[in-house]
């Protein structure tokens, strides 16, 4: 079964989604995204200190996480001078501007333009205004060009967005993420790789399936398992290249 997927003036057909967990673990998953974007849409603009940027996040934006330093680590120690470097769904910049501080001339893409917007003022605030760009894109519809590092930080549950903030923390259907790594095999330089940012607080074996299907290699390069919301739940980052 197939259904029609719209974004930004394109129209996709992806197959309907079906969840590889439990219908009781969908509900928990389900309460937790509530609770989370009541929490999104509550929080004001902020200024933070993240991997040693300073960094300007205003309200509307999505904001680095207790654990999203555990991917940017990963995008300091991979990115170099001379690569060509995509982020996808750069949010307020971060990992954009750590690989840019290494040297490597970068792309940063997201779907909310207020994120666009702040990547761009976060990446001048930095010092890295002259090896990174940003743009609107849904996914690669902005995308021109191959590179040799690709991230992404992508929504780990499959709800209904309600707003643009929201689509920071939910892929209706995991339509965005079939995707991407649908088309991302053919973004890679050879023996470029994408490092991919995920949880158990999504549907990781649908996740594993979408790797396989589109022909990747996965392998797991750093993890950390913390109690989050009375869960124990594991975010890891995933080293993808062509098989």
């Amino acid at each position: 079964m197939t259904r029609m997927i719209g974004g930004w003036g394109t129209f996709r057909a992806v197959a309907q989604y079906v969840p590889r967990v439990g219908a009781e673990r969908v509900e928990r998953l389900r309460r937790w995204h509530e609770d989370v974007s009541a929490e999104l849409h509550a929080r004001l603009s902020v200024d933070c200190e993240y991997l040693g940027l300073q960094l300007h996040v205003p309200q509307g934006v999505f904001a680095p996480t207790p654990t999203s330093d555990l991917l940017g680590g990963v995008v300091a120690d991979h990115a170099a001078p001379g690569m060509r470097v995509l982020d996808m769904g750069c949010g307020a910049g971060a990992n954009a501007i750590l690989a840019a501080r290494n040297g490597a001339v970068v792309l940063g893409v997201d779907v909310n333009p207020a994120a666009v917007d702040a990547s761009r003022a976060n990446a001048a605030r930095n010092g890295v205004a002259d090896r990174t760009e940003f743009a609107v894109s849904d996914v690669f519809d902005a995308v021109e060009g191959d590179f040799d590092l690709v991230v992404i930080d992508p929504p780990f549950r499959w709800f209904t967005p309600r707003t643009m903030l929201d689509r920071a923390c939910t892929d209706e259907n995991y339509a965005s993420l079939t995707m991407f790594l649908h088309e991302v095999p053919g973004r890679l330089r050879p023996g470029g790789a994408v490092l991919l940012f995920f949880g158990t607080s999504g549907d990781v074996a649908h996740l594993d399936h979408l790797i396989g299907v589109n022909g990747l290699l996965s392998a797991t390069i750093a993890e950390r398992t913390i109690e989050v919301r009375g869960e124990v739940t594991t975010y890891f980052v995933r080293r993808l290249t062509i098989g």
